[in-house]
């Protein structure tokens, strides 16, 4: 890889983790472990190329701002971001899931103002004016389950993977609205002027996915 200062943000937990071995595969292996250590920054076996760990809302932030060149970041916070100032370069297929309104089974039926609690305002607003149905957006952070069942709303935006939860709380998916993995992002500065290096990344990524990478 050429010897070219990259700067690469990631967030902790399961994209971390089905990301590590792609990482691995083009020579890319952190000096720390980042489910452990406390550094914000991680060295890599290659002395230019560093690992931002950030709080998964806040990757797609970093990488327009120049912060870090590329970032891994989930369709799910990029939909909410916008996408302003960055570019997709890969599907790398990894922390896949569905981005879905759910509540109880009737939830749907409701007249008038639905009531939809999330953290994804922007995504639910889009779907639901799409559908022409007029709704009333509470913001939530965590625990979206909560809410349907106190009578805060009528159903959640979320992203959902086996649904279990949903349903141990008298839940379930009801419509999907978009289908969610992690992207390997860049900025339009980095894309331009660390050309090469990251069009070469990227080329033994995606021979790597191609080739049927585990999942």
């Amino acid at each position: 890889m050429a010897n070219q200062n990259i700067i690469i943000a990631l967030s902790k937990g399961r994209i971390f983790k089905d990301t590590l071995p792609l990482l691995a595969h083009v020579g890319i292996i952190p000096q720390d472990d980042p489910e452990t250590t406390r550094k914000l920054i991680l060295d890599t076996n290659h002395p230019h190329i560093k690992l931002l760990i950030l709080r998964a809302s806040d990757v797609p932030t970093y990488v327009q701002y120049g912060a870090a060149d590329l970032g891994v970041a989930g369709k799910d916070v990029l939909m909410e971001h916008g996408g302003e100032g960055l570019f997709e370069l890969l599907d790398l297929n990894i922390a896949r899931c569905r981005l879905m309104v759910a509540g109880r089974p009737d939830a749907m039926l409701k007249a008038g103002r639905l009531r939809v609690a999330t953290k994804y305002t922007h995504s639910a607003e889009c779907y639901f004016a799409e559908q022409g149905r007029q709704i009333e957006l509470i913001k939530l952070y965590g625990s979206m389950e909560l809410a349907p069942l106190v009578d805060l709303a009528d159903c959640i935006v979320d992203v959902v993977d086996t649904g279990n939860t949903l349903r141990a709380n008298g839940l379930e998916p009801l419509l999907p609205i978009a289908d969610i993995s992690s992207r390997l992002i860049v900025n339009r500065a980095a894309q331009k002027l660390k050309h090469h290096v990251i069009a070469d990344l990227v080329k033994q990524l995606d021979r790597y996915l191609q080739a049927g990478a585990p999942q």
